[in-house]
Order: C-alpha cells, then sequence, then structure tokens
C-alpha cells in the first residue's frame, strides 16, 4: 500500500492531489491497483482542512471524546482538541465482507438460468477474461447496492464476497473492464427480454395482457455533447440547465420488465408509444392488451406513421382511463 500523486495545473498554480493505492496481484501474475482512499488536496497552506474528527471512546470508560487525525510527516495545527498523527506506511485495513447478499444474487441467477442464455453469447477472451463472471458482478451489484461502476471498483468489490464465490479476483472489477462489458450486452437486449419473458412465465405464470408504460428522463452535468443522445430538453428533474436523455419502460403489473430504451433527451412523450406498440406486438405477437400510461402520452393523432386501429382504440381507452 502506498500513497499516489497526481498533479494538476488550474490557474498557473501545480494542485496536488493524493491518494492511498494497493497494489493487488491476480491470478494471472498481473499486478493491478485499487484505489482505497482519497486524501484530496493535501498542502501546507490548508493543513488545518485535512484534519479528519473522529469520535472515539476511551479504555476503561464510555465517555467519547474528540480527535483528530493527521498525516505524521507534517506539523499538525493548533486545534480545540486533542490531535493523533496517522504513520500512513504503517495503515492496516480489516476486511469484513458481505457473503448473504452475494449468494443470494447468484442464486436468483441460477432459476433464472442465465448461464445458459450467456454461455455461447459471451465467451471468454483470449486474454483470459470471463464475461459471464464480469455480468455476473455487475448484475450482483446493480440488485444489492446500485451505483456507478467506478464505485463498484473502488469500494464495493472489496466489501463483498463476491470474488470467493466466482473465483475470480480484482482483475473482473476493473473499470475498463466493467465499461467493456456492457458494451458487449447491447446487441443481445431483444434476445435477452424473449429469454427472460419464457422463464417468468416458467417461474411466476406472468401474463402479458396489461402493460404499464411510462418514461423518466436522467441529467449529465457536462458540455453539451456535439454526437449522441444527450439533448436539452424537458426536464422531470427540474434541470433545465443540464443535458439529459429518455427513458421509456415497459412492464407487467408485477414489475416484470418487457423492454426499455434510450431516447434523445429532447424526445417528446407522445412520439414514443408507436415504436413501442409496434416493438411489442413484432416481439410477443398482437394481442388484446390493456396499456396503462400518463393521458399525455397517447393523442388523438399520433405525430409520424398512425398506429394500427387496434392499437389506437387501446391507446385512447387507455388515456381515457
Amino acid at each position: 500500500m502506498f500513497l499516489r500523486c497526481k498533479a494538476r495545473k488550474k490557474d498557473s498554480k501545480t494542485h496536488r492531489y493524493w491518494s492511498v493505492v494497493e497494489n493487488c496481484r491476480t491470478k494471472r501474475g498481473k499486478i493491478v491497483q485499487r484505489h482505497v482512499l482519497y486524501l484530496g488536496e493535501v498542502n501546507d497552506a490548508q493543513r488545518a482542512a485535512w484534519c479528519k474528527t473522529i469520535e472515539v471512546v476511551q479504555a476503561g470508560s464510555k465517555a467519547a471524546v474528540q480527535m483528530a487525525i493527521f498525516p505524521e510527516d507534517r506539523r499538525a495545527p493548533e486545534l480545540d482538541c486533542a490531535v493523533v498523527q496517522v504513520r500512513l506506511d504503517r495503515l492496516r485495513l480489516e476486511r469484513p465482507r458481505q457473503w448473504g447478499a452475494c449468494w443470494l444474487a447468484l442464486e436468483m441467477w441460477g432459476w433464472l438460468q442465465l448461464d445458459e442464455f450467456w454461455a455461447r453469447r459471451l465467451p471468454a477472451s483470449r486474454k483470459g477474461t470471463d464475461w459471464v463472471n464480469v455480468l455476473k458482478t455487475l448484475v450482483a451489484y446493480r440488485l444489492i447496492d446500485p451505483g456507478s461502476e467506478w464505485r463498484l471498483h473502488r469500494q464495493w468489490y472489496a466489501g463483498t464476497a463476491i470474488g470467493d464465490l466466482l473465483g475470480e479476483d480484482l482483475a473482473v472489477a476493473q473499470p475498463d473492464t466493467l465499461y467493456r462489458c456492457l458494451d458487449k450486452l447491447v446487441e443481445h437486449k431483444a434476445a435477452l427480454f424473449g429469454f427472460l419473458t419464457e422463464r417468468w412465465q416458467a417461474l411466476f405464470g406472468a401474463r402479458f395482457e396489461v402493460l404499464l408504460y411510462d418514461l423518466t428522463s436522467t441529467y449529465f452535468e457536462c458540455d453539451p455533447p456535439e454526437a449522441g443522445k444527450r439533448r436539452y430538453g424537458y426536464s422531470r428533474d427540474k434541470r433545465s440547465d443540464c443535458v439529459q436523455v429518455v427513458i421509456a419502460l415497459i412492464v407487467t403489473p408485477e414489475g416484470f420488465p418487457l423492454a426499455y430504451e434510450v431516447m434523445a433527451g429532447n424526445t417528446a412523450d407522445n412520439t414514443t408509444l408507436q415504436g413501442f406498440v409496434e416493438r411489442i406486438e413484432a416481439q410477443y405477437g398482437q394481442a388484446q392488451r390493456i396499456w396503462v400510461m400518463d393521458r399525455g402520452i397517447p393523442t388523438e393523432a399520433v405525430p409520424g406513421p398512425a398506429l394500427g386501429a387496434g392499437a389506437r382504440a387501446r391507446a385512447s381507452q387507455a388515456a381515457r382511463t
């Protein structure tokens, strides 16, 4: 374990940002780094801000006192509480890990027979990366404690037993590996929903006569890109200053998803219905389904190619409902 410094220049000044990093050896002999703790900018002018105040229970007494921790190689500032100088080179980490939730996530994976679906679609790479195990890690993370892929790499993976259960090491949780795995899933989206529909029918007797359709959005605090789906539009998050994408989802009343789509952030709600009705009927067949949605989505004259007569009647009925 060691300190790593990254220097960045801003306003003609050099700023140093420090992190605690640990070297880990993978089962294939490669050394990868795990980000343990971000310390931020550490310099003499800001040393009072570096102190992290903690509450310590004194031995033999239940009374708690406040202490501040500070790097050993620098002189501590004058504070109202006791100061403890920490030797970072002697820092020791204990590793409690979550096991039960990870085990249950993999059991659910087995009940859905997803190994059967993904085995031929996600073969291992020539370098030995088991993409199915990478996907299992991502799925367990989303089910148990969802967050970003960076958080999975930096924090979540080390605090769980998912690696032990899969027989993997930190190599499956490298950021580039996680993002590449997600890229490999997109082309199999329609096939996956078809497979899951069969499993839901077999396991839970799911029915698809009533479907719930809704849209939401998520925004990005970044400059508008030149290409892609991130665009300014009606913001459900009250962040009209940010670009966004619109997400459409179709589920059964029990919550089983049948389809989703990520659309440009300036997509109007009432222009999305036709495509989804046609997509559901193409994949699951035509039926006398009842669509439940917000009343602003269907209109008497949907822009673009008209809906089929049956679909138009059902959409209008749902709008009045």
